[in-house]
């Protein structure tokens, strides 16, 4: 197991304490029930005041190719983009509903489903 994510999954005793329990923000299911806590993702010590790096993604999801790879059966794949690189966060939005960043200049051409 990745040391950064048995580091998270360690300090995830800061969930129950209270510390960042994300109250304020709440976390989509999946990151929820993985532990994942606010420095995991933002990578700082007060993370309202930061964004989330792709690498940070990336530990647990795995780099472009391998997004690529893993969504290669969806029509379109929204990995397989000739805009590459698309930041993770500009679809991926832990905080707020996602949205599908390709649908703001090719409306109505395709169909995404997201998570």
């Amino acid at each position: 197991m990745n040391p950064r994510r048995i580091a998270a999954l360690g300090a995830s005793g800061l969930l129950v304490a209270g510390i960042c329990t994300g109250q304020e923000r709440p976390l989509v299911a999946p990151h929820a029930k993985a532990k994942v806590i606010c420095t995991d993702c933002h990578q700082k010590e007060k993370p309202t005041t930061a964004a989330v790096p792709d690498e940070a993604c990336m530990v647990c999801h795995g780099d472009y190719p391998a997004m690529k790879a893993l969504t290669k059966d969806a029509k379109p794949n929204p990995h397989a983009s000739p805009h590459d690189p698309i930041l993770c966060t500009e679809c991926h939005r832990q905080h707020k509903p996602p949205v599908v960043k390709c649908l703001e200049c090719h409306e109505g051409k395709f169909t995404f489903k997201i998570k």
